[in-house]
């Protein structure tokens, strides 16, 4: 029986989204076997911090971070840092987790812009070349983007910077390697408040080895998974705000990462 083969031109007639949703992202499918070492990491969103009575509820949060026996090896902090976007409220974000003593990792979130002018210049001040970058550890991939559109909390775009940036990166990804991404805005199909060009980003990297996205901004846990690719949002780990769901459990995700293959348990705090 003869076997049909897909070529590029295929895939492309595919939205991004419905290849997940079939199971057949094309870069997990040239995905390189090889397990790795094993290691782990956290992710947090949507802190909210608005004063000072925000700070014993975010020093509860790094004691545990520390408690973790499988010391994790960096924390990455998926926007909304603040509320307000005002250097009262951001920096001590930065001095509180900055003390979980692990490589922290932060993108914008749309409530890190100054309402007044629609600027970020106290979250580029204290967290400067944390908009798009990327870092590799034990032979995985990160990608950190910035998918804010100033104060905009809904019907956003990514702004094209953040895509030109992608597409500069594109030829210094290794295409079998593992790919975690990291944005503060969703980009699960179907999510709330998912950016109306969400799929632009996930275009670029379909033939990467992308296992995971994980993303803030709309307060929920919501998972989206096709093979072992999985696209995330979790619940905020504020004192200041609810969920978006109406849920009450607040917290973080400890991502494993064993055997090759990511492992994440949701953390609560309350």
């Amino acid at each position: 029986m003869a076997t049909f083969q897909w070529t590029r031109r295929d895939w492309l007639r595919l939205t991004p989204t419905s290849l997940l949703a079939a199971g057949m992202w094309p870069g997990a499918m040239r995905a390189d076997e090889s397990k790795g070492k094993d290691f782990s990491f956290l992710v947090v969103n949507d802190l909210h911090s608005l004063d000072e009575k925000c700070q014993p509820w975010f020093e509860s949060v790094v004691k545990k971070m520390k408690e973790h026996p499988e010391k994790p090896e960096f924390l990455m902090i998926c926007g909304d840092l603040s509320e307000d976007g005002t250097a009262k409220q951001l920096d001590p974000v930065k001095q509180i987790f900055g003390g979980v003593k692990i490589p922290v990792h932060v993108v914008p979130g749309n409530h890190d812009y100054v309402k007044d002018s629609g600027e970020r210049p106290h979250y580029d001040d204290l967290f400067p070349k944390q908009l798009n970058y990327r870092f590799d550890l034990h032979d995985w991939q990160f990608l950190a983007l910035d998918s804010t559109e100033s104060l905009k909390f809904q019907n956003t775009v990514i702004n094209p910077d953040t895509l030109k940036w992608i597409d500069d990166q594109l030829p210094k990804l290794d295409k079998k390697k593992p790919l975690v991404v990291f944005t503060h805005f969703p980009l699960g199909e179907d999510v709330k408040m998912r950016p109306k060009n969400a799929d632009e980003i996930l275009k670029r990297l379909m033939d990467h080895n992308l296992q995971a996205t994980y993303s803030g901004h709309f307060h929920a846990f919501t998972e989206k998974k096709a093979g072992k690719t999985v696209l995330t949002t979790n619940r905020c780990c504020a004192f200041s705000k609810g969920n978006h769901d109406g849920s009450t459990e607040k917290g973080y995700f400890l991502v494993k990462i064993v055997d090759g293959t990511l492992k994440r348990e949701f953390i609560q705090m309350n």
